[in-house]
């Protein structure tokens, strides 16, 4: 199978859509037969289920980034950042690794053990 990520304004991904490999035996392949189930001629990106091409599988609401060729997550808090190579949002401090289980408080932009 084959999954193809339908861009909308602003290039936020609106629906993603599977398509058998048998019919995709190329992106474009899969884009023109996308295009002509629906009826359209949208913007239609590739996404690959294991992140190795475009970064990330490509879920609604993200967005392409063109200049990387990479679908990017909406940022889960404000001072986390978004890491230039793997296009995925990081804490501004690392968890920590004691075993224990984690929230991110965005208010002290630190983690606080849960209960």
């Amino acid at each position: 199978m084959s999954y193809f990520a339908k861009l909308g304004v602003g290039n936020k991904i609106t629906t993603v859509h599977s398509v058998s490999d048998e019919i995709a035996t190329t992106e474009q392949a899969g884009i023109d037969f996308l295009n002509n189930l629906h009826k359209t001629d949208d913007v239609w990106k590739q996404t690959y289920i294991d992140g190795s091409q475009r970064k990330n599988y490509a879920g609604i609401g993200y967005k392409y980034n063109q200049t990387k060729d990479a679908f990017v997550a909406a940022s889960p808090f404000p001072s986390w950042i978004l890491n230039e190579d793997t296009c995925r949002w990081e804490a501004p401090s690392a968890i920590p690794n004691d075993g224990k289980k984690y929230n991110w408080n965005e208010l002290t932009t630190s983690w606080e053990e849960k209960n």
